[in-house]
This record gives structure tokens, C-alpha cells and sequence, in this order.
């Protein structure tokens, strides 16, 4: 679109010219006239007479303006329309178009709005980042001056080593730009250690992309001017680790850290502030720098700990083996209180190391009481052993050995022998490392390696000649191992004894005597039983008096089948005979009650409460021993039969724990698998209702600096009878809301060894998944009575956990004979259940487990938790048990049941 113009000079003809209408400016009726006022001195002319056009009028200049106007201008200009006039008249936008446009930028403006606030808010918002570290200044010696935090030397250098941090943060573009503040908190020997800390501010979504660069060795690398021949400090070995931002404040607070130096032959002491008068104080932060002269190493060691008792937030001493309060490098966490004899010495790898004590703000307690003194450091671990026989150890046994230790003993015994190596004590354990792979602290030997707690074990070399490795990373330390070296003739490895096949030599006279004399029971197998003696189904030989003695001495029953009492006799459910004129005479003579339970009700009196007899809820009590959940109504309100919807199992097929035998599914459908993260079955617990466990409560104390604890650690797994089979459709997983361990709980007697578990969502009850019963606490288990311990641990002492739920028949021994034999070491809480003989017991990995009581109604109640005990199935040392009876309302006040 555009418009005509015509032009005309002086005496000569007209110009048509035409402009298109983006070169046209659109005036309004205002703008209109103010031209025509500055044109009008231009173009004189006449009114127009009324009705004629004007010179600009809208649509170009009329026909009648046209002719007089060119009569009387010499030179004018003119527009005329390039096309109909009607086309010029455009109608403006429509109110939908309108409306729309408006929505369209209120959602742009909406979008852009959110996206800046997400930028700023969440994607840009800053994050603090704390690491700590270390590094080593090559061109600088260690002077006394630097151990002084506050002396111009120590200034001076932290001045210098701080700048060059800075450099080296500037040269990486993920660092540089958010480094904040960077304080240098100690330096040491070698030749000069410096242990800085360093703050960040970083956008959130670069905060990977930080953590990356500090923990890529690359990035932390000096890069020196060329032009500098001689650079003011060469730095190497720079190291950062992440660390707890509430560090960072502590770095800045001197109130609560001293620096302590051995002196050559002198034990130096310290200890928590207001220590043993006043208790060390809330919100604390304190640190103890220890240090040894060049070339030793440190030995500390904790006479006295009393700290808050182990929980998530608790209070907690922690050792590091370096100056800086860094993971990697923390040799232990403690917390709780620890006998005296409790092994509580811890080595160094150089000559320094930090002690660290961090509390809440609740509670009051001693504290501890601490000595250290310097050793001369090794100069070599292991070396070549030669000779018949011989003995070794970790460096520093029975101390905690030391970290970052690598050891080699090339054994070499006469070319006439072979060689074997047997670990009497062996504690190389590492928290959180499976012992199947052993990937930090090990033992290695042909090509296989060792690691976790195991008793006396062998390992013997087709040749004379053996090599045993040990090595140990920067963190978390153990006591280690105590071993010796034999040299032994392959064709007698034990001259004049039995060779067990764990390498073990054993007096002959203890082959085949019925005594498991070997752990792993191979000196009772594929035995000729002799005339006094009965061969068990299993092939084991048992004395003959052992036989129908109402205990499973051969660990299948078969020396107590078929047994039957006399004529004129009663047996009870306990295998016990009495005189049947003693049955319902209102007397206990089975001592299981069996004798009394089948009795009618009118034989059962209500008699004066004791101690031992069953309380109704009416508040009277009657003499019927054990009447709770029989299937009688004993009380006359009935409420001995109330709540027993336990106890019971949908189906049992007869088909290790040492000397057991293998479940069948939903034989012990109470029975519970406590998973700890990354370790697999730990610990057993019993089902007592749809949302709370049993267990023992040693199974949640702090163990090498993992708080067990803490319920998130743990997973509960219900229905499970294969380990290998966690998937199945009838195994039920959940989650753990809290656990609550009993405030008495001692961790050194084992005494009220008991805890309950919430789980986070109740369980579906099913043919695999029950509640067993809680025996009221003047349920009677007698001595004699036959239990049921069930459990995945160890099926041999020092052996591997058992991927089949294992089942084991044991009794009750006689507590003050129990009590002489483990030493006084009992208590009214505990219960002494096992086999004298030896042969049969709970092991390792079974604790929290249940131990359960077959009543004469068939229902089945929980007799105790598994405990402690003095190794596994060994003569004459039965296994404890925390009795359920006298923890019964402690309970009964956590759980309401």
C-alpha cells in the first residue's frame, strides 16, 4: 500500500511520484492541524468555500480543491489514494483476540516469575560445604614453635600454607568461586604436615559438581610459576574430605582444646573437664591434640569411660589418627560406660592423634579419664619365622593394633614337615564390612582372606613353608590376632592325638566319648559305638544313661523316642515319671504342671496369692500352675484365657545352631530376622503382637562407630525361614519405628539383657507369620523342662551363620549348678538353658532370638531371649538366657501387652 504525490517547479509540468506507506507517517486530527499552521506561510491559499475539500484531507484532495489550489500555487504537493479508500479502513483488534493476548502474557509472565524464583530459591540457593584436610610442605622443617597455635612462627606459616590454598582453590573453576574461608588448625612432623579447614558458599546445583573437584587429587594440586626458581612453600599430598558443618564453628572456638605432648618415658593423663567431682558439660565441643616426639607413635588408652548410653544423639568420644577430625582416618567411636578390663588401648600410625568429645545438651555424666605415652615406631612388621614351632602376633597385642599397618610372616618350618598356623584369638573386625569379603582389615593366606571375630581356627600348607599377610586401612582398628606356627608330619598331623578337621589336636581318649570336644563336632562322627553306648540315628555315640533322661542328648531324639514310663505311672509332658496317685493331688509333681493341667475344675482351689500363683484379673488366685491359655477357664472371669491368640502354628512337618536341625516354613512363625544395612542377618527377635518385637538388648549397643541403635539401620523380616529366599511372596519386610532397650541393661554382666521393637506398620498375620505368647510372670518353667531355641546363626563355633533357620532342643539346668559352673556370673534376670553334655546350644548370630516353651494345651510361650554364653555347645557350659518372667512388666509398661 502507499500514496501518489505530485510535484511542479516554476514554468514546467507536473511530477506524479509515489511513496509506499512505510515511508508514511499517520498524523492525528491534532497533529493535523498543528501542520497545516506551520505549512500554511508555505502553501498560501484561500479558504476553502463551504462543502469543498481541504488541501490534506483524509482521503487525498478533492476535486474541486484540487483545481483551485493548482490556479493559485505556484508549487504545491498533493497525496493521492493508491488504492480504494475503503481498503485504508482497518478495524481494530477483537475482543477475543484481545483477551487472549492478555492470558498469554499473564502465562509468560507466570513462567518467567517461577522459573526465577526456583533459580534463586532451589536450584541457585546457597549451601554451606565444610571439608577438612591435610597437606605436606616440602620446603619447610618442623620446629617446636609450630606445635603453638598462637607463636609467630605457627602464624607466620598458617599465613603462607592458607595463600596457597587459595591459589590452588582459584586455579579450579568447580573450587575457586565459592571458597569462603579457609583456617589452618595444627601442624606436625613430616617435614611439615599442615591440617587446614575450608568453608564454601555454593549454589545448590553446583554443589556435585564442589564435592567432585575436592575429592579429585587432581584438583588439589600446586601449580608453581615457572618464572619462580625458588617458590616461597612447595606443597604436595594435598587431601580434603567433607566434614560436619558444625566443625567449622568449633575450628574458631578455643574454649575447650589442649594440646599435650608425651614426654620421653612419662605417661601423661587427661581428662573431660570437671572430672570425677562434676559431670563434663552439655553442648560441648572439646578436643585433645596429642602428640610424640618425631619417629614414635602414640599408645592411648582409657582407663575410666562413663558417657551417655549409646542412641543416636548421645554423647560420644571419638579417635582419630590424625589432627584432623576427619572420617576416613577415625579410629573408634565410643560411648556408654565400659568395665576396666574392657580393651580400650588404641596405637597410632605416626606421632600425633586427636581426641574428640562431642554432647548434646541433655543429660549429666563423669566422663572419662585418659593416659597416653609414645612408642618407637616400628620399622618393620613381620618378617621370616624359622624353626619347629612358634608364635606371633599383631603389632602391639592385645592393644588395639595399628591403622594404615601392613605385615608379612614367611613361615618356613623344617623341608621334612608341613606347616600350619592356628589363630587362638582372632579379632580383626571392621563395622560395616560383611566377613564374606573382608575388604579393609584382613587376614590373608593362599589366596584367601580372613576377617570379623572367629574362635581357634587352622590353617595348614601343603609344604613347608606359609606366608600370612595382615593389613589394616587408615580407620576403625581391633585387638587382632594371637597365633602360632606348627610343624607337623603330613601323614600324623597330630602325633599321638586326634587331628579335628579344624586342625585342632584333641587327646585320643576324647575321640567318640560322646562330648563334642571338637567345635565342629568331628571327633563324634563316624564313630563304632561300644556296648555302652547308643548310636543315635545321626550316627553319634551317647553313654547309655543318657538315653530316655528327657533330654535330646544325641540332637535328633532318637535317644528319647519310644521311651515310656512303668505300669501304674504317669509321664508328664516333660518325659518325667510320677506315681499316678500323685496326679491331681493339687501339687506340682511333674514340676511343668502337666500332672495338675488335666485335672477337672473342681480340683482347682483359690488359694492366698504368693509369688508363684496366678493372679486373676478379679484380683483373687488360684493354685493351677501355668493355667494361662490352656483352653480351661480357670478364673471365674475367664481371664486367664484372655488374649490368646498366640502361640500357635498352622502347620509343622518334622523334618544347625550346633547340634540342630533344619526348620520347616512356619514351624516357628514368631520367629524375626533383624537385617542391619549392608550386614545382613545380625540378630534374631520374636513377634508379640502386629507391631511389636523382642529381642536382646546387646544386639543395639555402639559397636566400632556404628550406632545399632539407630532403628533406620534396621529391617525387619517376618516369614522367613531360607535367608537366600527374602523375596517370597509370604515373607513380610518392615521398617523399624523405634527401639527401646531396658534403662538397667548392663553391658558388661549382660544383666536385663532385653529390648522391644515398634515397627513402623503392623504385620498380616498368616500361616508363617504369629505371635507367640508372654508368659505371665508367675509362669513356671522347671528345671528339666525342654525348650525350643531357634535361630541363623553359627551351626558350629566360629563358624558361618546358617542360611536355613536352624532348631535345637535344649532344657533347663538347675540355676545354682549353672551358677557354679559359669562363675557367679548369674543373675535372677537370666536363665540357664542347654545340655551339659555339650552338643547343643545357641551361637553367634542367634542372639535376640527366641527361646520357647511347648505347654501341655500345645501352645507354645516365650521363655527367654538368647543371651550370652561361654562359646558354643562346649561341656559344661550351657548357654543364658534373659528370663521373660522377670522382665515380664517391664514389658508389659513399653508395649501396653
Amino acid at each position: 500500500m502507499g500514496f501518489w504525490w505530485l510535484t511542479r517547479e516554476p514554468g514546467k509540468q507536473w511530477q506524479k511520484h509515489f511513496c509506499r506507506s512505510t515511508e508514511v507517517k499517520f498524523f492525528t486530527q491534532r497533529e493535523n492541524s498543528r501542520i497545516r499552521e506551520q505549512t500554511s506561510s508555505l502553501f498560501p491559499r484561500e479558504t476553502p468555500a463551504k462543502g469543498t475539500g481541504s488541501l490534506l484531507s483524509a482521503g487525498g484532495i478533492s476535486e474541486q480543491g484540487q483545481t483551485k489550489d493548482m490556479n493559485n500555487l505556484e508549487e504545491g504537493v498533493e497525496f493521492l489514494p493508491a488504492m480504494n479508500s475503503k481498503k485504508m479502513e482497518k478495524r481494530g483488534p477483537k475482543r477475543r483476540v484481545v483477551v487472549a493476548i492478555l492470558i498469554i502474557a499473564f502465562l509468560l509472565i507466570s513462567l518467567v516469575t517461577g522459573l526465577l524464583v526456583w533459580h534463586f530459591k532451589y536450584r541457585n540457593a546457597p549451601v554451606q560445604k565444610v571439608f577438612t584436610g591435610h597437606l605436606r610442605v616440602l620446603n619447610r622443617e618442623f620446629i617446636d614453635a609450630y606445635e603453638n597455635s598462637s607463636s609467630p612462627e605457627f602464624i607466620m606459616l598458617a599465613k603462607k600454607v592458607k595463600s596457597t590454598i587459595e591459589d590452588i582453590y582459584r586455579s579450579q573453576p568447580d573450587i575457586g568461586p565459592y571458597h569462603k574461608e579457609t583456617v589452618i588448625t595444627a601442624f606436625s612432623e613430616g617435614s611439615v604436615i599442615a591440617y587446614y579447614l575450608s568453608e564454601f558458599i555454593v549454589p545448590k546445583y553446583r554443589e556435585e559438581k564442589l564435592d567432585r573437584a575436592m575429592a579429585d587429587k587432581q584438583s588439589l594440586v600446586q601449580r608453581l610459576n615457572p618464572r619462580l626458581r625458588n617458590p616461597t612453600l612447595k606443597v604436595e599430598s594435598v587431601v580434603a574430605f567433607p566434614a560436619d558443618p558444625s566443625i567449622a564453628q568449633t575450628a574458631r572456638d578455643n574454649s575447650c582444646l589442649f594440646a599435650l605432648h608425651a614426654k620421653e618415658g612419662e605417661i601423661t593423663s587427661f581428662n573431660t573437664p570437671g572430672f570425677p567431682h562434676s559431670p563434663y558439660p552439655n553442648n560441648a565441643r572439646c578436643y585433645w591434640a596429642l602428640r610424640a616426639d618425631a619417629n614414635s607413635v602414640i599408645s592411648l588408652t582409657f582407663k575410666t569411660l562413663d558417657l551417655e548410653q549409646c542412641t543416636d544423639s548421645s554423647d560420644y568420644v571419638k579417635v582419630y589418627d590424625s589432627l584432623s577430625p576427619v572420617e576416613p582416618h577415625a579410629l573408634v567411636r565410643l560411648c556408654g560406660n565400659y568395665a576396666p578390663s574392657y580393651n580400650l588401648t588404641f596405637l597410632s600410625s605416626q606421632n600425633v592423634m586427636l581426641v574428640a568429645l562431642i554432647t548434646n545438651k541433655e543429660g549429666r555424666y563423669p566422663g572419662f579419664k585418659a593416659e597416653f605415652f609414645q612408642l618407637p615406631k616400628m620399622k618393620a612388621c613381620g618378617g621370616t619365622l624359622r624353626g619347629e614351632s612358634g608364635t606371633f602376633t599383631t603389632p602391639y597385642y592385645p592393644a588395639h593394633y595399628p591403622p594404615a599397618t601392613d605385615c608379612v610372616w614367611n613361615i618356613e618350618v623344617p623341608s621334612t614337615k608341613n606347616v600350619k598356623v592356628r589363630f587362638n584369638m582372632f579379632f580383626v573386625l571392621e563395622p560395616g564390612v560383611p566377613v564374606s569379603s573382608c575388604t579393609k582389615d584382613y587376614v590373608q593366606i593362599n589366596s584367601t582372606r580372613y576377617c570379623g571375630e572367629r574362635s581357634q581356627f587352622v590353617v595348614a600348607s601343603s609344604t613347608n613353608r606359609i606366608a600370612v599377610q595382615f593389613h589394616s586401612d587408615r580407620s576403625y582398628t581391633d585387638t587382632g590376632f594371637s597365633a602360632e606356627y606348627l610343624s607337623y608330619d603330613s601323614s600324623d598331623p597330630c602325633p599321638g592325638k586326634f587331628a579335628c578337621n579344624t586342625g585342632r589336636c584333641i587327646e585320643k581318649s576324647m575321640r567318640c566319648d560322646g562330648w563334642l570336644d571338637c567345635v565342629d563336632g568331628s571327633d563324634e562322627r563316624s564313630c563304632t559305638c561300644t556296648d555302652q553306648q547308643f548310636r543315635c540315628q545321626n550316627g553319634w555315640c551317647k553313654p547309655k544313661f543318657w538315653v530316655c533322661d528327657n533330654v535330646n542328648d544325641c540332637g535328633d531324639n532318637s535317644d528319647e523316642l519310644q521311651c515310656s514310663c512303668a505300669n501304674n505311672s504317669f509321664k508328664c509332658n516333660n518325659g518325667k515319671c510320677i506315681p499316678n496317685t500323685q496326679k491331681c493331688d493339687g501339687k506340682d509333681d511333674c514340676g511343668d504342671g502337666s500332672d495338675e493341667g488335666t485335672c477337672s475344675k473342681a480340683a482347682q482351689s483359690t488359694v492366698a496369692c504368693k509369688s508363684y500363683t496366678y493372679k486373676c484379673r478379679n484380683g483373687l488366685c488360684i493354685s493351677k500352675q501355668n493355667p494361662e491359655c490352656d483352653g480351661q477357664k480357670d478364673c471365674e472371669d475367664n481371664s486367664d484365657e484372655d488374649n490368646c491368640n498366640c502361640g500357635t502354628r498352622s502347620y509343622i512337618k518334622k523334618s544347625r545352631i550346633v547340634g540342630g536341625q533344619n526348620s520347616d516354613v512356619g514351624e516357628w512363625p514368631w520367629q524375626v530376622s533383624l537385617h542391619a544395612k549392608s550386614q545382613g542377618h545380625v540378630c534374631g527377635a520374636s513377634l508379640i503382637s502386629e507391631t511389636w518385637l523382642v529381642s536382646a538388648a546387646h544386639c543395639f549397643l555402639e559397636l566400632q562407630g556404628i550406632s545399632y541403635s539407630d532403628a533406620s539401620l534396621w529391617t525387619a523380616y517376618l516369614g522367613l525361614t531360607n535367608q537366600s529366599k527374602r523375596n517370597d511372596a509370604n515373607v513380610q519386610m518392615k521398617q523399624i519405628k523405634r527401639i527401646i532397650s531396658h534403662r538397667s541393661f548392663n553391658d558388661y554382666t549382660y544383666d536385663y539383657d532385653i529390648a522391644v521393637i515398634e515397627l513402623q506398620s503392623p504385620v498380616t498375620f498368616s500361616a508363617v507369620v504369629q505371635p507367640i505368647c508372654l508368659p505371665d510372670s508367675t509362669h513356671n518353667f522347671p528345671v528339666g523342662k525342654d525348650l525350643w531355641v531357634t535361630g541363623w546363626g553359627a551351626t558350629v563355633e566360629g563358624g558361618s551363620g546358617s542360611t536355613i533357620l536352624q532348631k535345637a532342643e535344649i532344657r533347663v539346668i538347675n540355676q545354682t549348678v549353672c551358677n557354679r559352673l559359669l562363675t557367679d556370673q548369674l543373675t535372677e534376670r537370666m536363665m540357664c538353658v542347654g545340655v551339659l553334655t555339650g552338643g547343643v546350644d545357641a551361637c553367634q548370630g542367634d542372639s535376640g532370638g527366641p527361646l520357647v516353651s511347648v505347654e501341655n494345651s500345645g501352645r507354645m510361650f516365650l521363655a527367654g531371649v538368647v543371651s550370652w554364653g561361654d562359646g558354643c555347645a562346649q561341656r559344661n557350659k550351657p548357654g543364658v538366657y534373659s528370663r521373660l518372667t522377670a522382665l515380664r512388666t517391664w514389658i508389659k509398661q513399653q508395649t501396653g501387652l
